[in-house]
């Protein structure tokens, strides 16, 4: 197992660090030490959004890309980092016309402190947009050398479809990946169509919610309490047989192998087809270990089918 993985021409870390916790639950200072960490073990792909985090009180979107483009200036390290952001959903920048795609990405630049976004996704796609207008935005981006890959996060088979056949029938940018929900208890999003557009069409899976908003690392049990602001969304999985039975398996083969809960579920995402990266966020330097560790650990075939049968 090599430790990166091609994403068009980016060459990546098999674990893409989380930004959505970067001026939200984790300060300036907790934010760099988990950077700081990440760099350190050699990590090199940074996942963020220009909206993070426009959902707290007293934030207006950008704050994520203005510690991570703060972190990146002071260390010295942009060259060696992939950074990927997304346009969109900002509120000063919602929707996918031209116009605003551009407004956004020179933004998301300033933020950054950087001359060029890694790889840029539609952070949701736009239906009132057409094909043409959307990715002919981005092509100009890439062709002024502001972007250097684009993709796609939350889009609809059909429209993924019609967009990257815009692409080759315009001689275009084209996505090189795809940012789906998808992790051991939600299999149903990606798995599929979405899956098999993506292996036809060699596009990269960087799938969000990987640890299912932290369920999958084993800390939410039946009459346990978590002190954590994802507590509500990853709590709802003990309700299904789905997710104490995946639970159950996941257990077994972290102490077979001696590694945490959340390695192995993130070994057994990093195993599926498609999959370069599973985003993951740590708010503390504490969590990211068990994350990183994602580079070392491979699953027998037989613990893999244990896994796929569990979460079934």
């Amino acid at each position: 197992m090599t430790n990166t993985n091609r994403i068009g021409a980016l060459e990546v870390f098999p674990l893409a660090l989380g930004g959505n916790v970067f001026g939200w639950t984790a300060d300036r200072d907790g934010s760099f030490a988990v950077l700081d960490a990440y760099a350190a073990g050699g990590g090199n792909f940074v996942d963020t959004a220009d909206v993070y985090s426009a959902w707290v009180d007293g934030n207006h979107g950008g704050e994520s890309e203005e510690l991570i483009g703060e972190w990146l200036a002071s260390r010295g390290v942009r060259d060696r980092m992939v950074v990927a952001t997304k346009c969109g959903a900002h509120p000063a920048h919602k929707g996918l016309r031209r116009e605003t795609v551009k407004a956004a990405a020179e933004d998301s630049l300033r933020r950054l402190r950087t001359d060029r976004i890694d790889l840029y996704y539609t952070h949701y796609d736009d239906p009132s947009v057409p094909a043409e207008e959307i990715v002919g935005a981005l092509d100009e981006l890439v062709r002024e050398g502001k972007v250097r890959e684009i993709a796609a996060s939350n889009i609809e088979p059909g429209r993924l479809e019609e967009q990257l056949a815009v692409s080759d029938r315009e001689g275009l940018a084209k996505f090189v990946a795809v940012q789906p929900q998808y992790n051991l208890v939600s299999r149903d999003t990606y798995e599929g169509e979405p899956m098999r557009i993506a292996e036809r069409n060699g596009l990269a899976a960087v799938p969000y919610y990987a640890l299912a908003s932290g369920f999958l690392t084993g800390k939410y049990r039946p009459g346990s309490t978590v002190e954590s602001a994802r507590a509500g969304k990853a709590g709802a999985y003990l309700k299904s047989d789905r997710g104490p039975r995946v639970l159950a398996a996941l257990d077994g083969i972290a102490r077979e192998r001696g590694v945490s809960v959340a390695t192995v579920a993130l070994a057994w995402l990093r195993a599926r087809p498609t999959v370069a990266a599973p985003i993951a966020s740590a708010r503390t330097v504490q969590q990211l270990p068990a994350l990183m560790a994602i580079a070392e650990l491979e699953l027998t075939a037989e613990e893999d089918e244990r896994l796929t049968a569990a979460s079934a």
